[in-house]
């Protein structure tokens, strides 16, 4: 099993994100997405671009206030 980890940086109008392998390379480098549904698309693109096993993906992100609601819903 490959885990894929997702990093989130969350602020009001946008997310700046990255998304690297177990052996900690960069699937793909820093992204930034807008904090909207647009936004969240386009992650989850990427996400399983890479994998269709969400059992092997982690996520992190920094809980800023309410700004991370969205992408927790």
């Amino acid at each position: 099993m490959c885990m894929i980890y997702v990093g989130i940086d969350v602020a009001k109008d946008k997310h700046d994100c990255c998304i690297l392998g177990s052996e900690a390379d960069k699937l793909y480098p820093v992204f930034t997405i807008p904090n909207n549904k647009t936004g969240f698309d386009e992650l989850y693109e990427k996400i399983f671009s890479v994998t269709d096993d969400k059992t092997e993906i982690k996520v992190g992100l920094e809980a800023t206030g309410h700004y991370s609601l969205n992408l927790l819903g």
